[in-house]
């Protein structure tokens, strides 16, 4: 009630003081103190655009110059439907032969081959040259061995909110997994999943660890 009390005491100014002013500019002071009773009334009803609700501990932490979060439309938006545009495989995991994902292994004795991909803060799109070299040698290996499936994890660093990780760690797999997907892998056989910040490769707080928790991370299948 005090803000909307104050807000009136402005227009009132503002008004006696236009008496002196062009028409265009008494138009912008009422323009103005309108928009500051408009901000008392949108308060008063709980509607203070300049609050929000912190929805974890990490959000206490004071700016970061890397750390710049997407737009919750850019998560829901048409930021992502470039890598929507590919259907998941026809059997889900656990059934038609295929186990549960947690049942894929990590190709130890292929771990210059399948091993982890990088991101940049906030970015689910593979740049680096040598990354797309080493998809295309993802991609020539699961050509010559037609029965192996893959799991593409995706993971983040530990900043902003659980919500906002797990998806951003789905773009990341599913980015990976259109690649393979374009240069001639069955899509039957490419599985995704995103584990957020649940499973950092370590608990750092420099960038060097954040960098190395914003992954891709690669399980196999070798079916039968």
């Amino acid at each position: 009630m005090k803000k909307i009390l104050n807000s009136l005491l402005i227009i009132s100014l503002l008004m006696l003081s236009s008496c002196s002013k062009s028409d265009g500019s008494t138009w912008e002071n009422v323009k103005t103190a309108s928009r500051y009773l408009q901000k008392g009334f949108d308060s008063l009803w709980g509607k203070d655009f300049e609050s929000y609700q912190v929805r974890s501990d990490e959000e206490f932490i004071g700016p970061n110059e890397e750390f710049i979060p997407l737009n919750e439309k850019d998560i829901n938006g048409n930021f992502i439907t470039t890598d929507k545009a590919i259907a998941q495989p026809k059997k889900s995991p656990g059934s038609g032969g295929i186990p549960n994902l947690h049942n894929f292994s990590t190709p130890s004795h292929l771990s210059s081959l399948f091993r982890n991909i990088h991101f940049e803060v906030d970015d689910h799109v593979i740049r680096d040259r040598e990354d797309l070299v080493i998809i295309s040698k993802m991609a020539n290996y699961l050509k010559k061995h037609p029965k192996t499936y893959l799991c593409i994890e995706g993971h983040c660093d530990k900043r902003a909110s659980a919500a906002y990780n797990m998806a951003l760690g789905t773009r990341r797999s599913n980015h990976v997994r259109v690649l393979l997907i374009k240069q001639g892998i069955d899509f039957n056989r490419i599985y995704t999943i995103s584990y957020g910040k649940e499973k950092p490769l370590t608990v750092g707080n420099t960038s060097s660890d954040f960098r190395l928790n914003r992954r891709s991370q690669f399980k196999i299948y070798e079916k039968k």
